[in-house]
């Protein structure tokens, strides 16, 4: 069965998709961004750290920490900000770095925008 779900402490939904999907042990969390936060018109550290803060949100719902972190999905306009950025996922990981892709994109939903993560989340031990 899969589970759809919004979190009511995210920023509001504005498109046809929800926050996340639970499948078979896993949570799919859909691409997050600072659409709708302070840090909305500020620099990517800000951005990333906001985005960063909605994900311990999930984590915090859903019972689950940081060692949960199976897979980002990293979407940046400038793949140059990666030294701005790399610090804050190292220390945010701590000792338990996920798999982790990232992608220089043309264009967010936003023209704000810098950075959108998306990630999938362990739900129960194997």
């Amino acid at each position: 069965m899969i589970t759809r779900i919004n979190y009511d402490d995210l920023p509001q939904i504005k498109g046809p998709y929800v926050h996340a999907t639970k499948h078979h042990g896993s949570l799919y969390v859909s691409g997050l961004t600072a659409l709708g936060t302070a840090a909305q018109e500020h620099n990517v550290e800000s951005q990333t750290l906001a985005i960063l803060q909605q994900i311990d949100l999930i984590l915090d719902q859903e019972k689950r920490s940081r060692s949960d972190l199976v897979k980002f999905t990293i979407f940046v306009k400038d793949i140059s900000q990666l030294p701005l950025i790399r610090p804050l996922l190292f220390d945010f990981y701590g000792n338990h770095l996920p798999a982790c892709s990232l992608v220089e994109v043309s264009n967010l939903i936003h023209p704000d925008l810098q950075i959108e993560i998306e990630l999938i989340i362990a739900l129960y031990d194997q």
